[in-house]
């Protein structure tokens, strides 16, 4: 059927005809050709677009998308025109090696992009349920992109000067020293990208702190290349996902699964003010429930430092946001030129930063005012105001 086409059109115009006029409208006719085939595969794919909406899974829906679709599409006219070239251009070598290798070309730009759309729509599916969410394997999708671009410029290259593609190949190998540094960072970001996923040490909506970095902050993408962190400033970090597996980093996402965040703070006493207590003393504070009321009748002596780590876990331990099951001390640290720290070490159950910062500061508060109560002094340096309070006095005399 086509070699009476191809006939048809030799004879009834090229009759008289430069021969050039037949060869356009071959070309034209298989142009024509090619765009209702593009059509009609168009129409076609429409219909299982349609099959596929009315299915009850979402994963078809997420990897055979109208973008994919049209990509599969643009598939159709390439394969139709390669089909039809041998029939109209079979006894003209020049021209059809020249519109084979075009057509072939366009073949394998279609399929390569048939690929990319299809790990794209593949990602994004994966991306969009939890329990596939915690794997980081945006690198490894961008990778296999990569590797499917690379084999096709290669199978390009060995169309254009007619070599196979083991031959391109061969070449390439004896200057994989100057690819690998030219690759250096894509090749690390994969093999991080692979113990990033299969350790579970970050992934996207972590909180995370890499201090060589300056990166603090919630963990918006994570790609070949590169890890996005919005700082809490609403600043964007880059980090390279391989020094977050050579390196170290902080990741918060344990503690908000575990119900319950660490306070560890200290306040620093005046060691002068380090006493016992007198049984007027031991009676106030008995009165007002700092302390039992059976140490002010025992007729022991206590010293003020002593009851009051004693009064703050109890405080603690009465607080219904303090986690009871975990640990809870107020201890001494070792003497510093500032005071002797107290160390106040406790969990809360609620884990939200402005809602923990909060509660932490209620209770920091009430431990600030209790102090004096038991005859302490908080050390604080001296201010610029307090040397001229002591010297007004001086002044005045």
């Amino acid at each position: 059927m086509l070699e009476k086409i191809r006939f048809f059109v030799n004879t009834q115009i090229s009759d008289g005809q430069p021969e050039w006029l037949s060869t356009v409208v071959m070309l034209i006719g298989i142009a024509i050709v090619a765009v209702i085939t593009y059509y009609v595969a168009i129409y076609a794919l429409r219909g299982v677009e349609r099959l596929v909406a009315r299915t009850p899974t979402d994963w078809d829906d997420h990897l055979l998308t109208p973008r994919f679709l049209r990509a599969v599409s643009q598939l159709a006219p390439a394969i139709t025109v390669n089909w039809l070239l041998p029939a109209f251009f079979g006894h003209t070598p020049q021209a059809y090696r020249f519109l084979s290798t075009f057509t072939s070309f366009y073949i394998l730009w279609a399929i390569i992009h048939i690929l990319t759309v299809f790990l794209d729509n593949l990602y994004n599916a994966m991306s969009r349920r939890p329990r596939l969410k915690a794997y980081a394997v945006k690198g490894v999708f961008q990778m296999f992109k990569i590797i499917f671009i690379g084999v096709g410029v290669i199978i390009g290259l060995s169309l254009v000067i007619g070599k196979t593609p083991m031959t391109i190949l061969t070449a390439l190998g004896a200057s994989a020293a100057v690819m690998s540094l030219v690759f250096k960072d894509t090749i690390l970001g994969l093999v991080a990208s692979v113990q990033l996923t299969a350790n579970r040490m970050v992934q996207r909506g972590d909180w995370i702190v890499v201090p060589g970095h300056d990166a603090n902050g919630e963990v918006i993408d994570i790609s070949l290349t590169t890890v996005k962190v919005r700082n809490w400033d609403n600043s964007v970090t880059t980090v390279p996902p391989y020094s977050l597996v050579s390196g170290s980093f902080r990741n918060y996402k344990p503690m908000q699964l575990s119900g319950a965040r660490r306070v560890d703070r200290s306040i620093y006493i005046d060691l002068s003010s380090v006493r016992y207590l007198d049984d007027a003393e031991l009676s106030a504070l008995s009165a007002e429930g700092f302390v039992d009321s059976g140490l002010a009748s025992g007729g022991a002596r206590f010293v003020n430092l002593r009851l009051l780590r004693e009064y703050l876990e109890r405080r603690l331990a009465e607080n219904p946001l303090v986690v009871k099951d975990a640990t809870l001390m107020v201890r001494q640290l070792e003497p510093t030129p500032s005071g002797l720290p107290i160390q106040v070490y406790f969990f809360l159950s609620t884990t939200e930063w402005v809602a923990f910062e909060h509660e932490a500061s209620a209770v920091m508060d009430e431990i600030y005012a209790s102090v004096a109560r038991f005859g302490l002094r908080i050390f604080q340096t001296p201010a610029g105001s307090d040397f001229r309070t002591a010297a007004l006095p001086a002044r005045q005399g």
